[in-house]
């Protein structure tokens, strides 16, 4: 089978190479001459036989929509589109309103695996039709780990659906990720534990809390002891505060995600305005001592 793909970052291109190992034509595009196949939209159309399947895989918001509109003018009725990107969910309908105008299909596929997938397979999770999903098939299986297929693949929905089960898959990674963090941090606060790697290794056979994640911890602190290289900022992609207004919206009591992500914004704050006005009204109120800033 035929791919186009747009977009050759760090998943775009593992991307890449996983779907010619599975022995599948792929044609990327990406505006770096180094890494791209060709050097437009319309010569990678030019390249595809019809029908054609493009997939998108650039950053959410205006480059994706940008990426869509040109699409539009240069396929034809019958192609279809997979945006594989961690566009917001509501953005899908919208782009594929304006793809059926011309008589082109539409997907939303949200992707996880990072840059391990390019060895591990990824897991997707699909919005659109069963026939476009049929249609692309062979590139999801390519794709997904080695097993049965619902073991890291799932049709989620209707448009939309895939980028929905995406957003919640990484508010539910958001809440992990910071309940390994603290309890690093309070194993490197007590002095009876010597050796914190050590016991963080022996989570990770046969407990209730092994994970690839905390994998992932144990490599950290392997090549960075005491993680001295790092600093705590730490950024967010917008899917873990989409999930947070989604459980807003549904009254849904998303307690440790939302937490997860408000401690993500504490982290790029040298100095909090909102703990010196609480210092400040301790004094205030109580003559509690403050400590002065340099």
């Amino acid at each position: 089978m035929q791919l186009g793909l747009i977009g050759l970052g760090k998943m775009g291109n593992n991307m890449r190479d996983r779907i010619r190992a599975a022995g599948h034509e792929v044609i990327g595009f990406d505006p770096r001459p180094e890494v791209t196949d060709v050097e437009s939209l319309q010569a990678l159309a030019d390249r595809l036989d019809g029908p054609r399947v493009v997939w998108i895989m650039v950053p959410a918001g205006d480059p994706t929509r940008d990426t869509v509109v040109e699409l539009a003018g240069i396929l034809s009725e019958g192609d279809l589109v997979i945006d594989g990107g961690n566009s917001k969910y509501t953005d899908d309908q919208p782009n594929a309103d304006l793809l059926a105008e011309h008589g082109i299909g539409y997907l939303d596929c949200g992707v996880s695996g990072g840059i391990w997938g390019k060895e591990n397979g990824y897991g997707l999770m699909v919005g659109g039709s069963p026939a476009d999903v049929a249609t692309a098939m062979p590139i999801f299986d390519a794709l997904r780990p080695e097993g049965p297929r619902e073991d890291g693949f799932a049709h989620a929905g209707p448009v939309g659906a895939g980028h929905y089960a995406k957003m919640i898959h990484n508010g539910i990674e958001y809440g992990l990720m910071h309940a390994y963090a603290e309890g690093y941090e309070i194993l490197t606060a007590e002095p009876l534990i010597e050796n914190v790697p050590e016991t963080l290794r022996a989570w990770s056979k046969g407990t209730v809390v092994r994970s690839w994640l905390l994998d992932l911890l144990i490599k950290a602190l392997e090549e960075d002891p005491g993680l001295a290289e790092i600093t705590g900022y730490t950024d967010d992609s917008g899917e873990g505060r989409w999930t947070v207004e989604e459980a807003i919206r549904h009254s849904v009591p998303a307690h440790v995600i939302s937490s997860a992500l408000f401690a993500r914004f504490g982290s790029r704050q040298q100095d909090s305005p909102a703990m010196k006005a609480v210092s400040a009204l301790r004094n205030q109120f109580g003559g509690h001592a403050v400590q002065k800033s340099d």
